[in-house]
């Protein structure tokens, strides 16, 4: 009998999506919480060298960058090859309330830390009421 359609070519397509191929690795996973004034996005970035990563922002779309070398030496010859390598990138659109421009990324233990502060117009502030003598009046002579 001849099948028009794999069953397994979609779970394929959403196993290389989620753990990706050697030539095309998984997007990285973040963790993303407010803390305070600011915003947090932890990007799990084992392996990878500080200064192959890159870090961009063009209007309110982050966007992170990074390179994961061979560790193995050229020539060497490989037994066991499960980790990913090649380049990883991710986007995340941010929110206006966000100050793009004061943005600061620190990298320690494999995890990239991007801290991103509240903009001063979106962050809560208290707006005094102050009543007119004109509105006053208006009132008392409504009743």
């Amino acid at each position: 009998m001849l099948m028009r359609t794999d069953p397994f070519r979609e779970l394929d397509r959403l196993a290389e999506q989620v753990l990706g191929t050697r030539s095309r690795p998984a997007a990285m996973p973040l963790e993303a919480w407010r803390e305070g004034d600011q915003f947090v996005i932890a990007f799990d970035l084992p392996g990878v060298e500080a200064d192959s990563i890159d870090l961009g922002i063009e209007g309110n779309a982050l966007t992170v960058r990074a390179e994961r070398s061979p560790r193995a030496p050229e020539g060497a010859e490989m037994l066991a090859s499960e980790q990913p390598r090649g380049v990883f990138s991710r986007q995340v659109v941010l929110g206006e309330q966000l100050d793009t421009g004061a943005i600061t990324a620190g990298y320690e233990s494999g995890v990239l830390t991007v801290r991103i502060p509240v903009a001063e117009h979106a962050k809560p502030r208290r707006i005094q009421v102050e009543a007119t003598g004109d509105q006053r009046q208006l009132v008392e002579s409504g009743s």
